[in-house]
């Protein structure tokens, strides 16, 4: 499936995902417009041919407007140790902001969106691989502000026939060109593990080493951001009027924790060391999904499967940034 070119406003498109997701946008003739704050994003990050728009997303009516065929949006606080100590922030900013964007949307009468949710919704799964109908339970602000947005969008969806496509990301990782992950503070395993190759952490914490898995640390599903990237542009394709389509995005396999620093050390041949700390309250033993809804209904596999090759499309970008 494909979409005719259009012209596309991505919230949050200074971000990790959202400026890998624009930089496919464009690649595939689209006209795109990002709007990005900066509060965490890197104007590095928008690929060049993008427009860009410096605001909040609770400032989304004064940048949507009648020409845009639909948005796909990034924008939200996303870490979940500070949406826990700082819930308010998160609740205003993801929930509150959202609510602005889709009043935007509303009154300019751009009726296609393409979300940017989470794994979190489902907080600690009851089997595994989490299928879309999985009990969604989040643990933690994050989480819950995020499924809030969900909500929202299936009302906004049956009321006003929007058509909707919200994908909820497992462990995204890996590069494509020059962009990848920035995050300050870095909170997502292979980066650690990649600083700790460039000598920048003396040592990786591996939280707990007796769960219930082959050697005993939490197995998690990464998926390379390009793949990522390219199921959004299918959700465009398949959005449709008066429906709100939720697609999981993932391997469908896992990696452990050990899993991870043994191919860290595969890709870079450097020493790392990894020390066995406590488990971490609320950390599930395994989060792998499901993604065969995505397959059948977005036309969606992903095709960078292979950890090893997702890591080392990380370590050059990390060593592009000394």
């Amino acid at each position: 499936m494909s979409v005719q070119p259009g012209k596309y406003l991505v919230t949050g498109g200074a971000g990790y995902v959202g400026g890998v997701v624009a930089a496919h946008l464009l690649e595939a003739g689209h006209q795109v417009v990002v709007l990005d704050d900066l509060s965490t994003g890197h104007r590095a990050s928008v690929p060049a041919g993008a427009e860009f728009v410096q605001g909040r997303i609770q400032d989304a009516a004064d940048v949507v407007d009648g020409s845009y065929d639909a948005v796909l949006h990034f924008a939200a606080s996303s870490q979940v140790g500070e949406s826990v100590a700082d819930p308010e922030k998160y609740w205003r900013n993801n929930v509150g902001g959202s609510m602005d964007l889709l009043a935007a949307m509303r009154k300019a009468d751009v009726r296609r969106l393409v979300f940017s949710s989470t794994a979190a919704v489902y907080g600690e799964p009851e089997r595994s691989p989490i299928e879309e109908t999985a009990r969604t339970a989040p643990t933690n602000p994050y989480g819950a502000t995020k499924l809030a947005v969900d909500h929202m969008i299936t009302s906004e969806a049956a009321a006003h026939g929007l058509a909707a496509v919200s994908l909820r990301y497992f462990n995204v990782a890996g590069a494509y060109g020059v962009q990848g992950e920035r995050h300050d503070p870095e909170s997502h395993l292979i980066p650690l593990v990649l600083q700790a190759a460039r000598g920048r952490r003396p040592h990786i914490a591996v939280y707990g080493d007796d769960y219930p898995t082959p050697d005993g640390t939490c197995v998690r599903d990464y998926i390379h951001v390009a793949d990522l990237a390219e199921a959004h542009l299918l959700a465009l394709a398949a959005a449709t009027p008066g429906e709100h389509l939720v697609c999981n995005l993932g391997n469908g396999s896992g990696f452990s924790v050990r899993e991870v620093v043994e191919a860290v050390r595969r890709v870079t041949g450097r020493e790392i060391t990894a020390l066995t700390s406590e488990r971490r309250p609320g950390d599930p033993a395994v989060l792998v999904a499901s993604a065969e809804r995505a397959r059948t209904r977005l036309g969606w596999t992903p095709r960078r499967t292979d950890l090893d090759d997702i890591i080392a499309t990380a370590w050059t970008f990390a060593l592009s940034q000394e």
